[in-house]
């Protein structure tokens, strides 16, 4: 039995920009915090400090006894989620070593898409021919800004190469582990599946993180590390919340438009604080290729909706 969106289309649409929000603002904060952290302690804590969040949430709500009811091989699908998920925030993090922001977030795009595709063939959502131009749309504006990215020569030769290629690894790992989430809603809420792979993450983490460098944090870091932290919560629950109401595959084309959101953070948070994040430099190409993947997922996302789905 596979898992089936509730049809409320609307509030699907606002979860998943919601969604988008959250993950466009997060690597500037990323990047800053990055600059007196490591990437295994700072995503230790990430991790951690949902983990403890969520389970004192569903402690309070006395919603811990659903654990019980699991079968081995649920435990096993939620721990193969939990390192697909590590993968993709590691491999995330260390792709931005060797691209700029812009390029990794661009890269990091493909997750959607392979997710979209994982709902098309997986879970037999159904496109109409307006929905496949828009993805096909959504490809041609990633490839226009990639190339204008490429060709601004800021990041070059093998490190560009090997960044591209951690990221592209992020971004299939992220769509594995969505489509292994939306799987697991028919055993638990959004909610129980998230309070585990936190504190899964947590813990595998944990040998490899540094938690002493906490200590070290002035004010401004220590606000910088719990928007992260924070902005987990708040995008992954939108996010799952998202698949519960909506198809997979129109959730991935709302996601899409973050490289865009994105590009419009860093440029002002250059323009307030210019020692903290260099711009991005995107030509003519890349705003016509960001263009496109705007429309791209307004076409993907919002046509062929059936007038009984509920709202």
């Amino acid at each position: 039995m596979l898992h089936q969106a509730s049809g409320r289309w609307k509030l699907g649409l606002l979860l998943a920009l919601v969604t988008a929000a959250c993950w466009a603002t997060l690597p500037v904060a990323l990047k800053v915090s990055l600059s007196v952290l490591d990437p295994m302690t700072l995503t230790w804590f990430r991790f951690a400090f949902a983990a403890v969040f969520m389970g004192l949430w569903l402690l309070g709500k006395r919603r811990m006894a659903v654990f019980g009811s699991l079968q081995p091989k649920q435990w096993r699908w939620l721990l193969l989620a939990t390192v697909l998920l590590i993968g993709n925030y590691i491999g995330y993090l260390l792709g931005v070593k060797y691209t700029s922001p812009g390029n990794a977030q661009l890269l990091i795009q493909l997750a959607p898409l392979l997710m979209a595709l994982g709902g098309v063939f997986i879970f037999r959502e159904r496109f109409v021919w307006g929905q496949w131009l828009g993805l096909l749309i959504i490809v041609l504006g990633l490839g226009l800004f990639f190339r204008d990215q490429f060709a601004g020569g800021l990041v070059t030769g093998h490190n560009y190469l090997l960044g591209s290629a951690i990221v592209g690894a992020a971004a299939l790992s992220w769509a594995a582990y969505a489509l292994m989430q939306k799987q697991l809603l028919l055993k638990l809420s959004s909610q129980h599946i998230l309070a585990v792979i936190y504190l899964f993450s947590a813990l595998l983490l944990w040998p490899f993180a540094h938690p002493s460098m906490l200590a070290n944090l002035d004010a401004l870091h220590w606000a910088l590390l719990l928007f992260c932290a924070l902005n987990t919560l708040v995008a992954y629950g939108a996010f799952a919340e998202a698949l519960e109401h909506w198809q997979a595959s129109r959730v991935s084309a709302v996601l899409a438009t973050t490289p865009m959101l994105c590009l419009g953070v860093v440029a002002l948070v250059h323009a307030l604080w210019p020692e903290a994040v260099a711009s991005e430099h995107v030509g003519l190409l890349g705003f016509i290729g960001a263009a496109l993947v705007v429309i791209g997922s307004a076409l993907s996302s919002l046509l062929g909706q059936k007038p009984e789905e509920k709202t």
